[in-house]
């Protein structure tokens, strides 16, 4: 399915943080819809720790932060969801796997697309070789233009 410009309308919230690469985190969602052969709406929005911490703690009752959060916006074909990053814990975990800050943001921005998608996977260490995680890691390629 090709899917034109028109029939997407991808936002990007970058707060405080203005020197991620914004082209970067769109293409992420656009390769999720191509590959989910969808259209619609969806809003990024990066956070720090403390706003994600009360996104955690308001939806899941969770008081700690957290690197994504999804929403999905249900039946609406139009606007599909809003994807939430925690900077901060995504510039930890990129270190702790060294890789680059924004390889990290990608796969954070892909993985929330694709729960709001309606993607799972298990909560366990099943999750890497789930069906979602192997679809999430081989998107994240393609925005990289890495062979796949």
């Amino acid at each position: 399915m090709i899917l034109s410009p028109s029939s997407l309308d991808i936002q990007v919230n970058l707060g405080h943080y203005q020197t991620i690469q914004c082209s970067l985190l769109k293409q992420a969602i656009h390769q999720t819809l191509i590959e989910e052969g969808r259209t619609g709406k969806f809003s990024i929005t990066l956070l720090g720790d403390q706003e994600m911490e009360k996104l955690n703690t308001r939806y899941l009752g969770r008081n700690i932060t957290t690197d994504v959060l999804a929403f999905s916006m249900g039946t609406d074909e139009l606007a599909l969801g809003d994807v939430y990053v925690c900077v901060d814990q995504a510039s930890r975990q990129a270190k702790e796997h060294e890789i680059p800050l924004d390889e990290e943001l990608v796969r954070l921005v892909v993985h929330g697309a694709l729960h709001v998608l309606g993607h799972d996977h298990p909560e366990n260490l099943d999750r890497f070789t789930s069906p979602m995680f192997k679809l999430q890691e081989r998107l994240v390629r393609q925005v990289f233009n890495h062979s796949d």
